[in-house]
């Protein structure tokens, strides 16, 4: 079997960012399809229902961003 070599303490990092990225989308794609969802059974106004939709997208730019330093990141090294 190959030999693992050391991970990095800036590359755990790394990891951990993408990871939490991950999970903002993830996290962010399931709320607002339930938020979608409930506001279509409970007949919330439109105006209202943006508001999720402007909360996910900042969440989903949010993760573009971080993603996009990781990658930059790991261009340079």
């Amino acid at each position: 079997m190959p030999e693992k070599k050391p991970v990095s303490a800036e590359e755990q990092r790394r990891v951990r960012q993408i990871r939490r990225a991950a999970i903002v989308m993830a996290l962010t794609m399931v709320l607002w399809m339930g938020a979608q969802f409930i506001g279509g059974q409970m007949g919330w106004p439109p105006r209202f229902v943006f508001l999720f939709d402007l909360a996910a997208i900042g969440a989903l730019v949010w993760a573009l961003v971080v993603t996009y330093w990781v990658w930059k990141e790991r261009r340079q090294s």
